[in-house]
């Protein structure tokens, strides 16, 4: 019964992802003046995840358990290797509309950064459903601004919501995906170490993807700091949660 019970409680946290990318196709929030504005926000939340949450837990736990020497290495290689892929992504996707590519890259990085959390809801669950419970409700939470990096650009691009809800459904399925296989393949593998250096992996895609690619299109605009503080706000409340 525990298996099921973690298994759905994997999905119920995926589900935030497909959420906010309903949230875009409020009228109101489609407007292109409004783009920037999204895109700040999208951008600011990726970066107060990957800075207040993914980095400084990983980092907890690798130099709690590991030496001085190994911990560096563990820390700054996976991450690094964050920033190399988005940056390969970038000059290897061949598309001349930016938001149509920040979308897309939006979408891998999210969609990776959901496989180990799939994977943490799934196995706290199994040793302690009420952890589990509270674990997938937090992260469906913050899912949801998550459903709109991927969303928001995608469909300002394409103005098609069945492309757009099909992207966000296949981020939000890696959660329950990562639950799946770590139940089958990976139970003696997964660890809190291998969860912290692939946190740290998707800590590198995000910070470079917000930098390198969306601040990069908003910048200057009259929309970016109001996006920015808007992101942090929201960002504060989800990590509370």
């Amino acid at each position: 019964m525990n298996i099921q019970i973690s298994l759905l409680l994997s999905i119920l946290a995926g589900l935030g992802t497909l959420l906010g990318s309903i949230l875009i196709f409020i009228p109101k929030l489609n407007k292109r003046d409004y783009i920037p504005l999204f895109l700040s926000i999208s951008a600011t939340i990726m970066l107060s995840f990957s800075i207040f949450d993914l980095i400084p837990e990983s980092v907890f736990y690798i130099t709690s358990n590991k030496t001085t020497g190994k911990s560096i290495l563990l820390i700054v290689i996976p991450f690094l290797l964050g920033v190399f892929v988005i940056k390969a992504l970038d000059k290897s996707y061949k598309e001349n509309n930016n938001l149509k590519k920040i979308g897309i890259l939006s979408f891998i990085s999210l969609a990776i950064h959901n496989f180990p959390e799939g994977i943490a809801t799934f196995l706290s669950s199994m040793v302690n459903i009420r952890l589990g419970i509270s674990l997938s409700i937090g992260i469906m939470l913050h899912n949801i601004p998550e459903g709109i990096c991927i969303s928001l650009p995608l469909y300002q691009a394409t103005k098609s919501k069945k492309k757009v809800l099909i992207t966000t459904f296949i981020a939000s399925i890696a959660e329950p995906l990562g639950a799946i296989i770590s139940y089958l393949f990976l139970k003696n593998y997964i660890n809190n170490l291998t969860i912290s250096v692939t946190l740290l992996f998707v800590a590198g895609l995000m910070i470079t993807l917000s930098i390198n690619n969306i601040y990069k299109e908003v910048i200057g605009n009259k929309y970016m700091g109001v996006g920015i503080l808007i992101g942090l706000v929201i960002s504060g409340i989800a990590l509370l949660v």
